[in-house]
């Protein structure tokens, strides 16, 4: 089992920046992908972006350029530093994790992040 839980979110003026945590505990297993999602009011949850274990990244094309993925492997945690902030970056911000070897995510509990306009 892993657990993840995440810290950082808030709010905060267009333009500003936040920087998300999200640390994992449990059988993490060691090679795994690490990343961010996020699910607004009315709206799918959607990739942020992710990270695998040595170090492949990948973004989603609103976020590029934008927002930073990082993870430590010692501390089993995952950052994401967000600039530039929209008023569309408003969501619900959840922390996965997938061993290699499984068809399903873990998730955590997800963290409010509102931008005001």
């Amino acid at each position: 089992q892993v657990q993840l839980v995440e810290s950082g979110g808030g709010l905060v003026q267009a333009g500003g920046s936040l920087r998300l945590s999200c640390a994992a505990s449990g059988l993490i297993f060691g090679i795994n992908t690490m990343g961010w999602y996020r699910q607004a009011p009315g709206k799918e949850r959607e990739l942020v972006a992710t990270i695998t274990s040595g170090g492949r990244l990948n973004y989603a094309d609103s976020v590029k350029g934008r927002f930073t993925i990082s993870r430590d492997n010692v501390k089993n945690t995952v950052y994401l530093q967000m600039n530039s902030l929209k008023p569309e970056d408003t969501a619900v911000y959840y922390c996965s994790l997938r061993r290699t070897s499984q068809t399903y995510n873990y998730w955590g509990q997800g963290t409010q992040v509102t931008v005001s306009s």
